[in-house]
């Protein structure tokens, strides 16, 4: 499996940190933590431990060891470094009590706040730079998928109304009601008329 290696800078510039991602996910050492936290290594332990023994995530899901070099007293030494997913690294942004620690809850209360009141998150900068493998594409797949959910209630209407025992499908009335119809629907999804 292979891994790539981003740098993490906040709004400021005033930290900057090597991210590894991994089949699309976010890994980050208890060291990386505590410099995007601000806080102690010690810190950042204690919060992990108790978000395992908590059962807030599993352990076996949420941590990898990653083989390091290290220069210790001049030699190269290997060593296995834990890092934990993001999963672990946004548990530990609610519990952190620091600075960065308090603009990473108001920054994910944002996205959680957008995602409750209208059904969506987006990063709009990261999606207009083109950076990000087919994730544009599967936004498009995905709205077209709900359209034709849309499409599919709209064809439901149709055959309900058709029902009727005085239904005719080139009346004037039968036309006005299906443009009523379609018109409130794009109005429903897009919170807009459709041309008239």
């Amino acid at each position: 499996m292979e891994s790539e290696i981003l740098i993490y800078q906040t709004e400021g510039g005033d930290t900057r940190i090597e991210v590894r991602l991994e089949s699309e996910d976010v890994w980050l050492s208890q060291v990386q933590m505590a410099v995007l936290y601000q806080t102690t290594k010690q810190n950042i332990s204690l919060h992990l431990k108790n978000i395992f023994k908590e059962g807030e995530l599993a352990e076996e899901l949420t941590v990898k060891d990653y083989l390091t070099v290290q220069l210790e007293g001049g030699r190269s030494i290997k060593r296995a470094i834990k890092y934990y997913n993001l999963d672990a690294i946004i548990s530990v942004g609610y519990r952190v009590d620091s600075r960065r620690g308090t603009q990473f809850r108001i920054w994910a209360t944002r996205r959680l706040k957008e995602y409750l009141v209208k059904g969506f998150t987006l990063d709009d900068e990261r999606l207009k730079s083109g950076n990000q493998p087919n994730y544009f594409q599967e936004l498009l797949d995905r709205i077209r998928d709900i359209r034709s959910t849309e499409k599919i209630f709209y064809e439901k209407v149709k055959e309900i109304y058709a029902t009727s025992i005085d239904y005719d499908r080139n009346a004037a009335t039968t036309q006005k009601f299906f443009a009523f119809m379609q018109n409130n629907l794009h109005w429903a999804v897009h919170q807009h008329r459709g041309v008239s």
